[in-house]
């Protein structure tokens, strides 16, 4: 695939991440070729992280194949056997699962290819990876909330896709705070797939099975977060319930400004995926490279989100 004023290159990537194909071919290429597998391009944070790394790449002269997996781990390991196919130079690969993606990180390092993980882990060792410490998002999280309500209250959690890293480590970072803070307690948590619809049919039944009870709602990430704050509102109980997020997405941004979401905890979806195109580049290269590149999330509230965009 050739780049006629970013043109072909374009629409090609449009068409895989609509119908989560493997375009492209780096059989007769010219310039380096990276294949990028996403977790799924309807998350507005996964959509970010690849505006992210498509400006890098185009900065890097780096050509991207990037596939949506849909949600589906069986669907990223054949996307990643297809970039072996095609000999990309690298394969970047944003997790679906822990355990089901490892196969993936396996074929690429078999073939030789370089594999970098980006925002999610796998079981499976890859070649680098760049992140935040998920644990982290979770414990700013429930401390926010655990301070809000004085260290007493009762709390409901919305998970992410269950067996991601995201899901799991945010989920102990979480009950690592309530461990620490007797008088609080968990009375629900129930996955939404970091989805905003689920998240608000989730918590309508939450206010139906808990009512008053709810003091407040931990959404493992902004989209869910944002669903559960709508359902709160048309129930007319948000004025009782602190609603927290993780991302940092733009809708969680402005309903802050707005002074409807309570708080959200900043991942930095640029910074990760500038980061990973980089490194992907590097080690191809053979330039020197950070194995591990952590970047810290930052807790948003109604006083500091001014500093965010």
């Amino acid at each position: 695939m050739k780049r006629f004023g970013g043109l072909v290159a374009a629409v090609t990537v449009a068409g895989c991440l609509m119908q989560g194909c493997s375009g492209g071919s780096a059989g007769g290429k010219k310039g380096l070729v990276i294949g990028v597998s996403l977790l799924n391009v309807s998350n507005e944070f996964i959509v970010m992280l690849n505006r992210a790394m498509d400006a890098k790449a185009k900065e890097l002269g780096v050509e991207l194949i990037v596939n949506d997996a849909q949600r589906s781990a069986e669907r990223q390991v054949q996307q990643v056997e297809s970039f072996v196919a095609q000999k990309v130079d690298a394969i970047i690969l944003n997790p679906c699962e822990v355990e089901a993606s490892s196969p993936a990180v396996d074929k690429a390092l078999a073939a030789g290819i370089p594999i970098v993980n980006v925002n999610s882990e796998t079981r499976s060792t890859p070649t680098a990876f760049v992140g935040s410490r998920d644990e982290d998002a979770g414990r700013i999280a429930m401390e926010y909330i655990a301070k809000r309500l004085g260290g007493k209250g009762e709390v409901v959690m919305l998970h992410g896709f269950m067996g991601q890293a995201g899901q799991i480590k945010r989920d102990a970072g979480a009950r690592e705070v309530l461990a620490k803070n007797p008088g609080m307690k968990m009375i629900a948590d129930q996955p939404g797939d970091w989805d905003r619809a689920k998240g608000m049919a989730l918590m309508e039944n939450w206010i139906q099975s808990y009512g008053n009870r709810i003091n407040a709602v931990f959404g493992q990430n902004d989209e869910m977060a944002l669903g559960a704050l709508l359902a709160l509102e048309q129930a007319k109980k948000k004025d009782k319930v602190i609603v927290v997020g993780v991302d940092a997405i733009a809708d969680a941004i402005t309903s802050l400004k707005d002074g409807r979401l309570d708080a959200t905890v900043f991942q930095d979806a640029k910074g990760q995926g500038e980061t990973a195109v980089e490194t992907a580049v590097k080690i191809v290269r053979k330039q020197a490279y950070d194995r591990q590149a952590m970047i810290p999330f930052q807790l948003v509230t109604r006083e500091n989100v001014g500093q965010f965009k």
